[in-house]
């Protein structure tokens, strides 16, 4: 807002006899354009302000402003006049209406709302961009919050809890196969779940939103039961006595038809949702997308990365022993 700067000079002040404050109250009656001089009290007890409104012609303006008298004594006591221009500089800016802080420092908050067709991930992600560029004067700092803030902090838990559940599913996988290695091969299907994911939403237009990374935390307790499934049968058969190639093949004939019906029932079941049928449906509807993208993704690509995984680390792990044995031997 505009403002009217005066700064008093002391020592012409002074001279005449005038402090600051002495020249502030003057100032301040004369820009004043009413004033309660006294209160009247009615018959019934009411009490009744007595307002001077002065006139239009003697209010004080920004242009006349300098003209006002400021009245002083001088050394003989005889009551004398100056204009308010004499004795201090007066200037026009401009200054912020309201003063506020956090954490003792000061802050301007620019707020905004979204107009319709318009994401808050794309909005906050076009304007950090004009951001990045710009030179901020020394001291200052921007802070994206509201909205904006409460999104990335749910991200950052969702993005914990994603980890957490790829860890406990390890380990119960670990508890079930009493092996580090078939967990290990198991999990390459994760990878796998999230590239569907992420395509899924690519293609249907969506966004990397909280309620889509919701649907990524579900992926990693449904992906990984096709490849425990696999792998499982995959284990049996080899201590049936049958050969690693043998035994893929067999298990992967044997266990395709069960892989393939149980991801078909959950994408079936779930694409009325990802269809948005129904009230309020388009707000989860992006858990739908990224589950059905990643278990069709995932379900396809399983039945091919989790054969030549098994295959490639089990050779892995017979060089090993043959090494083993080697330097048994040789010793």
């Amino acid at each position: 807002s505009p403002e009217i700067k005066i700064s008093v000079n002391k020592e012409k002040a002074a001279e005449k006899g005038l402090t600051v404050a002495q020249v502030y109250q003057q100032v301040a009656s004369a820009v004043a354009s009413e004033k309660t001089s006294t209160t009247l009290t009615n018959g019934n007890g009411n009490n009744i302000d007595v307002v001077i409104v002065k006139d239009e012609s003697k209010k004080a303006s920004p242009d006349t402003i300098g003209s006002i008298d400021i009245t002083y004594k001088d050394s003989e006591e005889n009551e004398k006049t100056t204009s308010l221009s004499s004795i201090a500089d007066i200037s026009k800016s401009e200054t912020i209406d309201v003063i506020t802080r956090q954490d003792q420092k000061r802050y301007l908050s620019i707020t905004g709302t979204l107009k319709n067709g318009y994401t808050l991930t794309d909005v906050s992600n076009n304007a950090q961009k004009l951001f990045n560029d710009y030179k901020l004067p020394e001291g200052c700092s921007i802070e994206f919050a509201g909205s904006n803030k409460a999104t990335m902090e749910a991200m950052s838990q969702l993005m914990l809890m994603l980890l957490l559940g790829v860890v406990l599913i390890y380990l119960i996988m670990v508890a079930q196969f009493q092996s580090l290695r078939s967990p290990f091969i198991i999990i390459f299907t994760l990878p796998l779940a999230f590239t569907g994911g992420m395509l899924a939403l690519l293609i249907t237009n969506q966004v990397l939103s909280v309620v889509a990374m919701m649907g990524f935390v579900m992926l990693v307790g449904i992906v990984v039961n096709n490849g425990i499934v696999l792998v499982d049968c995959i284990n049996r058969f080899r201590l049936e006595g049958m050969g690693t190639d043998e035994a893929i093949i067999e298990a992967g004939a044997v266990r395709m038809r069960p892989v393939l019906m149980t991801a078909s029932t959950t994408v079936l079941g779930l694409i009325p949702l990802a269809l948005g049928f129904g009230e309020g449906a388009e707000m989860v509807q992006p858990v739908a997308i990224v589950c059905i993208g990643g278990l069709v993704y995932a379900t396809v690509t399983t039945l091919f990365i989790i054969p030549i995984m098994y295959r490639w680390l089990s050779r892995k792990h017979m060089e090993k022993i043959k090494e083993e044995e080697l330097e048994i031997v040789n010793v």
